[in-house]
């Protein structure tokens, strides 16, 4: 076996040993395709309007604010948050929970869906901002997903909340790994995106033909 020179241990200690070993590739995540089935099941009774509705861009807290998969080990320290190092988003949750938003208003509702002021006029804005996107270990091989989210719909020209929600979903990890997050998350995801669609349905004021 040949010999290593003190610097040189030190360069590989400080880099990891990357000329020693090859490093493992990233697992790339984002929350699954929204399959028509789970569309129109979800899908609300048509109703005509004439109202169009801005779905602003999904707000996010600093620490939320990246492609990392958080976790946090509730056994062992509640406030310190992890992140997976092999694995992570392919965009930031926030920026993937912004389309899927989108596509599910404008695939089960008649609203009018516009993702900005300079493609037209909006009647109302939805407003939503993501609280809680992580895994939960209760126990080392004990975990779960939590999916916190506040939506808020404002008329436009007045600047008035018609109404506002907080919305909480969690859901039991299949697995205590990066990959049981993600399928727990994605699970979730569908789940909050029903409930969200249901409210605002709800929330949103009727439109005459």
């Amino acid at each position: 076996m040949s010999k290593i020179s003190l610097p040189l241990l030190i360069i590989c200690l400080l880099t990891g040993c990357a000329f020693l070993h090859k490093s493992q590739p990233a697992a790339v995540y984002d929350l699954g395709m929204q399959s028509a089935a789970h569309i129109q099941q979800s899908a609300q009774p048509a109703q005509l309007r004439r109202k169009s509705l801005l779905v602003a861009e999904t707000a996010a807290p600093t620490w939320l604010d990246n492609t990392a998969i958080h976790y946090r080990l509730l056994y062992h320290n509640p406030t310190q948050s992890y992140i997976y190092a092999n694995s992570r988003w392919i965009a930031t949750p926030a920026a993937l929970l912004t389309q899927q938003l989108r596509n599910r208003i404008a695939a089960t509702t008649q609203e009018r869906v516009i993702k900005d002021t300079s493609m037209a006029a909006a009647d109302h804005v939805l407003h939503t901002e993501l609280q809680e996107f992580s895994q939960l270990f209760d126990a080392v091989s004990d975990s779960r997903i939590v999916i916190g989210l506040r939506a808020s719909l404002v008329e436009r020209n007045t600047r008035k909340v018609l109404a506002q929600k907080d919305f909480s979903i969690t859901k039991k990890a299949p697995s205590a790994d990066a990959p049981g997050a993600v399928s727990a998350l994605s699970a979730a995801n569908n789940q909050l995106l029903d409930e969200l669609v249901d409210w605002l349905s709800a929330a949103l004021p009727s439109g005459q033909p």
